[in-house]
């Protein structure tokens, strides 16, 4: 293999920029050209590509977001697109593609590897929802904004004596919520996964009251509902003066932590070693700090699962 081509496709996150530079610099030491696709699948349906060299990617490691920038697309979903996209990875003679992002981004990988296009995919997300990692590029890195923000809402909140809600990103997966709200001590911890009854959460800040709590922190991941509609619920629940604050997409940006770039760089090298290896259709993936990879087809089957023994601890804790 003489050419390979690299793209980010679906939600930035922290950290891609570290992969694209991993998968550039691995493949040219390899004597590998590179080419860079810009706004996904979309960008290579219309032959957005260049040709990569070692300056393209320098002094992008620690910037978050893309340099190949991202966009979804509906057309390539369709075999037509599909058919435009290998058009254009012919035209530019580019053997195989390493494809950065999330769930719906392998999906697109595993559409062209069945045509025949050998794909790999880079697990690049800052829900942490993808089968077969322990983690996803940006997960860390947003992990941490959370925590910084909660820990300057817990400042207003003490100063009040208010009831925070935090909501923050995770419509199908609760990872950023656990952690963040784990490692914040908040009262309670709302995710998709496990429904916790309104009524035990009330029941959690009336009894702090009673034993002279001043104020309380409950994390919401989007996926469980509105933090507005929780906080109203609460309010007329409790009498507690209750704010919410909704952390957006302040989540998905920022400098890459070191864990990320650090993971990025090992999962893009991994990446370009099982395109020059042979291998299609594949994840590279990341288990007990030991690199692996796993069929596409098969994680995007499998489910994500938090761990239970977190979400029990922090169960635990907030008594």
């Amino acid at each position: 293999m003489k050419k390979i081509g690299v793209l980010t496709s679906g939600g930035d996150a922290p950290g891609m920029n570290a992969a694209i530079r991993a998968v550039v610099r691995k493949a040219i030491y390899h004597n590998v050209e590179v080419y860079g696709i810009k706004y996904g699948y979309q960008g290579l349906m219309e032959g957005n590509i260049e040709r990569m060299e070692i300056g393209s990617v320098g002094d992008i490691i620690h910037r978050g977001g893309t340099i190949l920038y991202s966009a979804r697309s509906e057309e390539f979903k369709t075999d037509a697109g599909q058919e435009k996209a290998i058009e254009q990875l012919n035209k530019f003679g580019i053997e195989g593609l390493i494809v950065i992002g999330g769930d719906g981004s392998f999906r697109g990988a595993q559409k062209l590897t069945e045509k025949g296009y050998p794909c790999i995919g880079v697990p690049g997300t800052i829900d942490n929802d993808i089968a077969g990692t322990d983690f996803t590029i940006g997960f860390d890195t947003a992990l941490n904004t959370v925590i910084e923000a909660i820990d300057k809402v817990r400042d207003t909140a003490t100063s009040h004596e208010r009831t925070y809600i935090i909501e923050v990103m995770g419509r199908n997966a609760g990872d950023l919520a656990l952690w963040a709200g784990l490692a914040d001590g908040a009262e309670s911890i709302l995710i998709p996964e496990k429904k916790e009854d309104f009524s035990t959460v009330v029941n959690k800040l009336k009894r702090g009251r009673k034993r002279g709590k001043k104020h309380s922190i409950i994390v919401l991941a989007e996926g469980v509902g509105s933090g507005f509609d929780y906080g109203k619920r609460i309010e007329e629940s409790t009498d507690l003066e209750t704010r919410v604050t909704v952390l957006g997409h302040i989540q998905r940006g920022g400098s890459p932590s070191a864990a990320d770039r650090v993971l990025a760089s090992r999962l893009g090298a991994q990446a370009v070693d099982l395109l020059l290896e042979g291998k299609a259709g594949r994840m590279v993936g990341i288990e007990k700090n030991v690199l692996v990879d796993h069929d596409i087809a098969k994680v995007l089957h499998e489910k994500h699962t938090i761990n239970d023994d977190m979400y029990k601890l922090s169960q635990e804790l907030s008594i």
